[in-house]
């Protein structure tokens, strides 16, 4: 049997350089239930911001971890969105997320990311997210890879031979 042909590496889909009509454009954290806030956001820094529901509680009766890492991941995502060219696109390469203290069913939070360096193929951001009545309840740094269209995908790696 001949060897299968590798898949070519998965691209993220090129961003809308506006961010209100990016955030227009849905995604997991309209899913989740929490929007990008245009008038809070800009060049370098995004707001996210949503309320609790019954669906975002954990076994414990308080807010799932994966909920405060979306919604970071998205406003920290979006400040390096809002750095980018029409001819660039960009994706989470890590994501390190603390948490601080539990948020609960009626909270309202607010996520505030901001790119703190981009460089040509890589863009450094922090986050907070915070309840209403301003206590931190989370943050979290990552680093998103960026990619642009004269970019070429490095070739695949030779298969590995059999000894």
């Amino acid at each position: 049997m001949p060897p299968r042909k590798p898949l070519p590496e998965p691209r993220p889909t090129r961003p809308i350089p506006d961010l209100y009509r990016a955030a227009r454009r849905g995604g997991f954290h309209h899913e989740v239930g929490f929007r990008v806030i245009p008038e809070k956001s800009g060049r370098g820094f995004c707001t996210v911001a949503g309320r609790v529901e019954h669906r975002h509680l954990n076994i414990n009766g308080v807010v799932h971890g994966g909920v405060y890492a979306t919604i970071l991941d998205t406003a920290m995502g979006g400040s390096v969105v809002s750095l980018l060219t029409a001819e660039e696109t960009t994706a989470t390469t890590s994501l390190y997320v603390e948490f601080l203290r539990a948020a609960r069913e009626g909270d309202t939070l607010s996520a505030r990311g901001r790119v703190l360096r981009r460089g040509r193929h890589i863009a450094f951001a922090e986050g907070s997210l915070v309840g209403a009545d301003g206590a931190t309840l989370s943050q979290a740094r990552g680093t998103w890879y960026i990619w642009s269209a004269a970019d070429r995908s490095p070739p695949a790696p030779a298969p590995r031979r059999r000894a």
